[in-house]
């Protein structure tokens, strides 16, 4: 009944969007397992699933629900396409492709002013981002300890416990920071974090961060995951065992590599993805 209902207020919503934008050929987009019901309710030329996320590893996902939608979607849908390896093994649907997510490079790679709310006292390991319950608060602990002379940033909004970071002197939270700011910060860090727990919701991430780490040029500490070791020969990836804490002075002896950095990515913007993208559709919709 719930189905039912949301399928009737979508179909009011959109048709109205439709009719009002003039729309006569239209490609189904859904980037959500619980839209499945739309998929053949707009007369559409092709329909899309775009999987950003392992829905069955995220958290605050109904796993139970969410499971059996996605697999009705990935049965109904025209092409599938998953930001990362790891999500493909989701599928067995024949048109199945990978579309990493791209990134701003002209942004991140202009050099911006240093911000002046950045600690002058030491060097700087930072983070931006949701700080949420897929950080690794722990490690992160013990790097700020074992690493008093340097400053620990993060930025973002908080939405899990960091008191234990928050109670070190070497540790600031600067809160959240528009989109196009954050360039001057990560610039002008000595390292910057990738420092995430080893779950299934990491396993299948592309973050965003890690292009725009690398664009930056700003040498990158990271825990292991599959998108990480993507670019391995550009990152201090953390080995079995080994403190964080040495996988940041391991970074900070990489400064001298950030053209590497940066060329590698230089070619991974988001007009690329979009001509990809625009490719496909196009072939769908013949």
């Amino acid at each position: 009944m719930i189905r039912r209902f949301n399928k009737w207020r979508l179909l009011k919503d959109i048709n109205r969007a439709i009719e009002h934008e003039g729309f006569d050929k239209i490609i189904l987009w859904l980037s959500l397992p619980t839209a499945v019901d739309m998929v053949g309710s707009f007369n559409e030329q092709a329909s899309i699933y775009y999987c950003g996320d392992d829905f069955e590893g995220l958290d605050g996902v109904d796993h139970k629900m969410v499971k059996p939608l996605e697999q009705e979607l990935a049965e109904k849908v025209d092409l599938i396409l998953v930001v990362s390896k790891v999500l493909t093994r989701k599928f067995t649907h024949p048109d199945s492709i990978i579309l990493p997510h791209g990134v701003d490079y002209p942004l991140f790679s202009t050099p911006a002013a240093r911000p002046h709310d950045l600690p002058e006292n030491g060097p700087i390991a930072g983070f931006y981002g949701s700080i949420s319950a897929w950080l690794e608060t722990d490690i992160l602990v013990q790097s700020a300890i074992a690493l008093p002379s340097w400053q620990f940033v993060f930025i973002g909004d908080i939405k899990t416990d960091v008191s234990s970071l928050q109670a070190l002197p070497n540790v600031q939270f600067l809160g959240a920071r528009p989109h196009n700011q954050l360039p001057a910060y990560i610039q002008h860090w000595n390292v910057a974090m990738l420092p995430f727990r080893d779950n299934k919701q990491i396993a299948a991430c592309n973050p965003l961060k890690l292009r725009e780490y690398l664009a930056s040029g700003t040498p990158i500490a990271s825990t292991t995951f599959p998108a990480a070791r993507e670019y391995e020969e550009l990152l201090a990836i953390q080995s079995p065992k080994e403190p964080f804490s040495r996988v940041i002075l391991r970074a900070n002896k990489q400064r001298e590599e950030k053209a590497r950095r940066q060329s590698r990515v230089s070619t991974e913007s988001w007009q690329h993805r979009a001509t990809q993208l625009e490719a496909l559709i196009n072939h769908l919709s013949r």
